[in-house]
């Protein structure tokens, strides 16, 4: 696992680094997490090798938010000056995404020829 670990920090390193060294409007450990997949995909080996960390990663997921969560409690007062606004704003970009999502259907639903809604 620790093998696994290395490989993993190395390929955030590389990704940081190219995004550095490129001036990439792109966060280098995203590039890293692409080369990464496309290193995963190209090699069994190395999905075989990765498949613990990424196991015992994934079981303790839930620890991630828990800096989030302290950041929302170390600043609630802030969030309590605009807490109208910010209901607001949840409200209305879930709505819109609602909707947007709604007449993508539709519209995907009506140019497939799958719109059963005619019969």
């Amino acid at each position: 696992m620790i093998q696994a670990l290395t490989l993993l920090l190395a390929f955030q390193l590389a990704g940081e680094a190219t995004a550095r060294a490129l001036s990439l409007p792109l966060p280098g450990p995203v590039l890293g997490m692409v080369a990464l997949t496309c290193a995963l995909a190209l090699s069994p080996r190395l999905m075989a090798l990765m498949r613990p960390l990424a196991e015992g990663i994934l079981s303790h997921l839930s620890l991630l938010f828990v800096p989030a969560g302290v950041g929302v409690v170390g600043h609630l007062s802030a969030l309590g000056a605009m807490g109208p606004g910010l209901v607001l704003a949840i409200a209305v970009s879930t709505v819109a995404a609602i909707a947007v999502g709604a007449l993508t259907f539709a519209a995907v639903a009506r140019l497939t020829g799958s719109d059963t809604a005619d019969d």
